[in-house]
């Protein structure tokens, strides 16, 4: 399928074209009918080839009504221009004509109506000298009469030819800008919109922006016509499981999940703006208008915040358009949708001048090596990268971040010196925990630091991020006080010390931990440490004898006091060589026998 839109001057007869093009009324309401103009959006389509059909977005032409013109020329990309023989080139004609330049629309026929009452010749020559400079310069001209059926066979084939000429839409997820929302007794809320991008099945789950709330496809009609699937580009009627139509109305949008993120501040290039805008306007984009506060950067570049976030990807186009004046104030192509924040004197301009370096549609080794590192998903909610793209020229990917080789590097360097001065300071402990590496080397996210300490030689391991040393140097006096400890329990594996022999012997809670860490000691529970061969010889002993046992019968047979018995059995009892059986018995279990 394919999608067409009117523009042009109020009463040049765009309806009146359409409907002798395809024997559709475009005009919706009866009060349109009555007064013979078009007040919002109508819709008509017919077959200009056998195999295809096109459908019309009618807009109206009156200045009153320019949002809702606009609505329907956003998410669009071809026109039928109409402007009338006996008036020629109008006011309206020049707004219409500023806003399809905005959008960069460049496929088009330009159809002179009401040819049977004047020469079309003059409004032709006047039409061609106004869109020369815009992107529909050269696009062919048809002279015509809805009334006489004079050009209306040309205008078909000219109309044919354009559509075979438009690109093919670029693969991308599926958004389709809502127009009109409505209800159907037995069916529930019902949407229409074009879909510009992506596919929708029958079954799918989508999201409604702004709101970000989840809804499901119950049916899906294409010009009236049910479908179980449709693809862009498309005008469909989308019904929507468990929604009220107070929920949904025209510049919502329907996306795919997962693939555009609702955007409420972003820099954009402008596209035939004064020097200076005004610092309230109105923006539009798709079928949405939203209110926006306008910062100049640059003579070509703005800070745009909107007042409604909108699913927007980066290189879309939109335009600025001043309520109050009435006209069109710029274009604009988004280029940023995650912009960084302007706080510092002279942030202004400085990024005035990496927005004229940008291009409109950035590859991804582009976006990332501007911002250093960023999350995977979020060039794919912006619409750098897809979810399937694997090709990222030299980009480190990790942790679901993508990282620019040289700040890869860097961060390495910084993991490293970082590791080496925390050794340095801290004989006792082997290691650094991975959060407090990462912001000591400046590293974005802690979920990074595994693959950077492997980059770096360094191992992250339990006891933090160090290097594949991991001896501990113990202090002269600590190391002989360990070693007293060590050969008391050679000779009485179960005698712990108690907190007097530790405080005599002056080791304190790290120097013990420390000794945990190195392998001198097993922590049996707070205060209580024994050789790691410990448990193996408890569990020796306790196997001579008869199952199940007590406590008392564990103890007389380690030779030693309660104080370390109960915690050695619960010790047991937590690596599963030991299992309690009721409040005063244990047995071996099968493993440990």
């Amino acid at each position: 399928m394919f999608v067409i839109a009117t523009a042009g001057h109020v009463d040049h007869g765009k309806s009146t074209l359409v409907r002798a093009l395809t024997g559709m009324e475009p005009d919706r309401w009866a009060e349109e009918r009555r007064r013979g103009m078009t007040i919002d959006l109508g819709f008509a389509w017919t077959s200009l080839a056998d195999d295809e059909m096109t459908a019309f977005v009618d807009v109206p032409g009156h200045q009153r009504f320019v949002t809702n013109m606009l609505a329907g020329v956003g998410p669009v990309t071809a026109v039928m221009f109409v402007v009338a023989a006996d008036e020629g080139w109008r006011q309206q004609s020049a707004e219409h004509l500023a806003a399809l330049h905005a959008l960069d629309v460049r496929h088009g026929v330009l159809a002179v109506t009401r040819s049977d009452l004047a020469d079309p010749g003059p409004a032709i020559a006047q039409a061609r000298e106004q869109l020369d400079g815009t992107g529909l310069a050269g696009i062919p001209a048809v002279a015509v009469s809805a009334v006489t059926g004079q050009g209306l066979a040309t205008l078909r084939h000219t109309l044919r030819d354009l559509t075979r000429a438009l690109p093919t839409p670029a693969p991308g997820p599926a958004r389709l800008w809502v127009d009109r929302s409505f209800s159907v007794r037995g069916s529930g809320t019902v949407v229409t919109g074009t879909l510009t991008s992506g596919t929708v099945a029958v079954g799918d789950d989508l999201l409604l922006h702004p709101s970000g709330r989840a809804v499901r496809v119950r049916g899906l009609q294409s010009l009236k016509t049910d479908v179980d699937r449709a693809g862009a580009v498309s005008r469909l009627a989308v019904n929507l499981r468990g929604l009220s139509t107070d929920d949904v109305r025209r510049g919502h949008a329907l996306v795919q999940p997962g693939a555009f993120a609702p955007v409420t501040s972003m820099d954009v290039r402008l596209v035939r703006a004064a020097d200076r805008l005004p610092a309230q306007l109105t923006l539009h984009l798709g079928s949405a208008a939203v209110a926006v506060r306008v910062r100049m950067l640059g003579p070509s570049a703005a800070r745009l915040t909107l007042a409604t976030p909108l699913p927007l990807h980066v290189g879309e186009r939109g335009l600025l358009r001043d309520p109050g004046a009435r006209h069109v104030v710029a274009g604009f192509v988004v280029l940023d949708t995650m912009p960084p924040g302007l706080h510092a004197r002279g942030d202004a301009r400085r990024r005035a001048t990496a927005l004229a370096g940008m291009r409109d549609r950035p590859t991804a080794a582009e976006e990332v090596g501007r911002r250093g590192a960023v999350r995977r998903e979020a060039l794919v909610t912006a619409g750098v990268l897809t979810p399937d793209d694997a090709d990222l020229d030299g980009v480190v990917a990790a942790g679901g971040w993508l990282v620019d080789p040289v700040v890869w590097k860097q961060w390495a360097a910084a993991l490293h010196r970082v590791a080496d001065e925390w050794a340095a300071a801290n004989p006792l402990s082997p290691g650094i925990a991975p959060d407090a590496a990462a912001r000591r080397a400046g590293i974005t996210d802690a979920r990074l630091v595994g693959a950077l300490a492997a980059e770096a030689g360094l191992v992250l391991d339990g006891s933090g991020v160090h290097g594949r040393d991991t001896g501990i140097r113990f202090p002269e006096p600590v190391r002989r006080a360990l070693d007293e400890i060590c050969a008391g329990l050679h000779d009485a594996p179960f005698a712990a010390p108690g907190a007097e022999d530790l405080a005599r012997l002056g080791l304190s809670r790290q120097h013990l931990a420390a000794a945990v860490t190195a392998g001198v000691l097993i922590r049996v529970t707070d205060g209580v440490y024994l050789l790691p061969s410990a448990p193996a010889e408890a569990l020796r002993r306790v196997a001579a004898l008869p199952q199940p046992f007590t406590v008392s019968q564990a103890r007389a047979a380690w030779d030693t006091s309660r104080r370390v018995a109960v915690p050695l059995l619960e010790y047991l009892d937590r690596q599963g060589a030991t299992r309690r059986l009721d409040t005063a018995r244990r047995i071996l279990t099968k493993e440990s026998r």
